[in-house]
C-alpha cells in the first residue's frame, strides 16, 4: 500500500481533475471567464471582447450550449455575462431560465456586442481572455492552463490578480508525477472509504445517459444502438449496453442538454468514457461495489496520468485517453492483474494512436463508441494473454514508455495536423 502522504496527494489530484460540468467544457470555460470579467466590471457589459487559443476555438465552435438549443460561442459568452456565476465553475450557467435565454438571444442579435478572435503568438493550448466594457469601465479576466484556472484579473487599469507566469502547466513540478504502477497500487490497495467518492462519477454519468433517453440529442447514437435493428446486428449484449449508455451521455452533452456530467481532466466526454463502460460492465457482470469503486478509480486515474504528459488540450482525441482508462477498469473487473492491465494499454495504444480531435461536436459520440469498442477488445485480448509487443510500431516493453510514446505524438508530432484541422474548420462554407 502507498504511504498516507502519497495517497492524500493522489486523492487531491482526483478531486481536482474529476469534477461536475454542464455542457462542453470549452464553451463553458469561456462563459466562466466572461462571468468573472462581468463580476469585476460590476454591471452588465455593453461590449465583450474574447481572445482564444486555437485549440479553444476549435473545441468551442460546433457544440451545443446547454439549455439553449443553440450552437457556438456567442450565446455562451452572452449567457456568461447575463446569468453566469464564477463560483459555479464549469456549471457556470446552471441558473439559466427561459427569460434569461431570451435576454441572451437579444444580446447576440446586436453584432457590436460580442467580438471573438484568435489569440496570436501564445504558447498555451488552453487560453481564454475576456474584456468587458460598459459606462466607461473596463474589466479583464484570463484563464490559462486549465479550464478554471484564472491567471489574471484587472479592473480599470488596477491589477487584482497576476499569475500569468504560473499557469497550471507551468506548475507541473508541484503536482505528483504518476506512473502506471503507482496508479495500479493506489486503485487496488487504498482503503475503500478514502476512494468511495468516485461513485459520484457513476451517479452523474449514468444519470446523464438515462436523462438522454427522454430527448433526441445530437445524432441519437445511443438510442440507435439500443433499437431492435442494432440488437439484430450486435445482439442484446453487455457490449451493446456499454456502447449505448456511453453514447447516450455523450449525445446529451454535445447536443446541449442541461444535464451535468462528471468530467475528467477538463473534459466531460473523457469523464463519461472513463466511467460508463466500467459502471455498465460491473452491473452486468455482477461485480461487488468494492470492485466497481476500485475499477472506476483505476480508470479515472489512468486517464489523469496520461493527460499529465499529453496536456489539457491536444491534437489527439480525448476518447483515446479515456478509453485506455476504461479498458484498464474493465480488465480489473474481469479479474485481471497488473500485467493484464499493462497488456490492455499496449493493445489500446497500438490501435487508437493518431485519432485526431476536430473539435467538440455531436459526432464525438461516434468517436467515443470507437474508443469503447477498442477498450473492450483490448481487455478481452489481454485476459487471453495476448498483447502487442515492442517489435510492433510504437509499443515499448515498458508500459510507461509506451504511454509517453503516445503522448509525445499527440503533444508534438500532431501539431501541424491541429493547425490544418483548424484551418479547414474556419474556412468551410457553413
Amino acid at each position: 500500500m502507498l504511504d498516507q502522504s502519497t495517497r492524500k496527494q493522489i486523492i487531491a489530484l482526483i478531486n481536482e481533475q474529476v469534477v461536475p460540468a454542464v455542457g462542453c467544457t470549452e464553451p463553458m470555460a469561456v462563459a466562466l471567464c466572461t462571468a468573472r470579467a462581468t463580476e469585476l466590471l460590476q454591471h452588465r457589459p455593453e461590449k465583450i471582447k474574447v481572445w482564444l487559443s486555437a485549440n479553444m476555438l476549435k473545441n468551442a465552435m460546433g457544440v451545443g450550449i446547454p439549455g439553449t438549443g443553440m450552437i457556438g460561442l456567442p450565446i455562451a459568452v452572452a449567457l456568461g455575462a447575463i446569468v453566469g456565476k464564477s463560483e459555479y465553475q464549469l456549471e457556470v450557467i446552471k441558473d439559466l431560465t427561459p427569460e434569461t435565454l431570451e435576454e441572451g438571444k437579444a444580446y447576440i442579435a446586436n453584432p457590436d456586442h460580442i467580438c471573438i478572435q484568435l489569440k496570436e503568438h501564445i504558447s498555451e493550448k488552453l487560453y481564454i481572455e475576456v474584456t468587458c466594457e460598459a459606462d466607461g469601465d473596463k474589466a479583464t479576466a484570463i484563464i490559462a492552463g486549465s479550464h478554471t484556472h484564472f491567471v489574471y484579473e484587472e479592473r480599470n487599469g488596477e491589477v487584482l490578480l497576476d499569475k500569468r507566469g504560473q499557469t497550471a502547466e507551468d506548475n507541473e513540478g508541484k503536482v505528483l508525477k504518476l506512473d502506471m504502477k503507482t496508479v495500479w497500487e493506489f486503485a487496488t490497495t487504498t482503503p475503500l472509504d478514502e476512494i468511495r467518492f468516485i461513485l459520484k462519477a457513476r451517479d452523474y454519468n449514468i444519470r446523464a445517459a438515462e436523462e438522454s433517453k427522454k430527448g433526441n440529442y445530437g445524432h441519437c447514437l445511443g438510442k440507435t444502438i439500443d433499437r431492435p435493428l442494432s440488437h439484430g446486428i450486435f445482439g442484446n449484449t453487455i457490449f451493446c449496453h456499454i456502447i449505448s449508455e456511453t453514447a447516450l451521455a455523450c449525445d446529451a452533452r454535445m447536443g446541449g442538454a442541461m444535464i451535468p456530467v462528471m468530467s475528467n481532466s477538463g473534459s466531460g466526454n473523457q469523464g463519461i468514457c472513463a466511467t460508463n463502460p466500467v459502471a455498465v460492465y460491473a452491473k452486468e457482470n455482477e461485480n461487488t461495489e468494492e470492485e466497481l469503486i476500485r475499477a472506476l478509480t483505476l480508470s479515472h486515474l489512468t486517464a489523469i496520468y496520461i493527460k499529465q504528459s499529453l496536456g489539457t488540450l491536444s491534437a489527439l482525441c480525448g476518447c483515446v485517453v479515456a478509453s485506455i482508462g476504461s479498458s484498464c477498469g474493465i480488465v480489473y473487473l474481469m479479474g485481471g492483474d497488473y500485467n493484464r492491465v499493462c497488456y490492455a494499454i499496449q493493445n489500446m495504444i497500438a490501435n487508437l494512436t493518431g485519432m485526431i480531435c476536430d473539435g467538440a461536436k455531436p459526432s464525438c459520440s461516434i468517436k467515443i463508441c470507437s474508443g469503447v469498442s477498442s477498450a473492450l477488445l483490448s481487455a478481452l485480448l489481454s485476459m487471453s494473454g495476448h498483447h502487442v509487443t515492442s517489435a510492433e510500431g510504437i509499443i515499448d516493453d515498458n508500459v510507461d514508455k509506451s504511454i509517453h510514446n503516445l503522448t509525445s505524438i499527440g503533444r508534438e508530432s500532431m501539431c501541424p495536423t491541429d493547425e490544418k484541422v483548424l484551418d479547414i474548420m474556419t474556412h468551410k462554407g457553413c
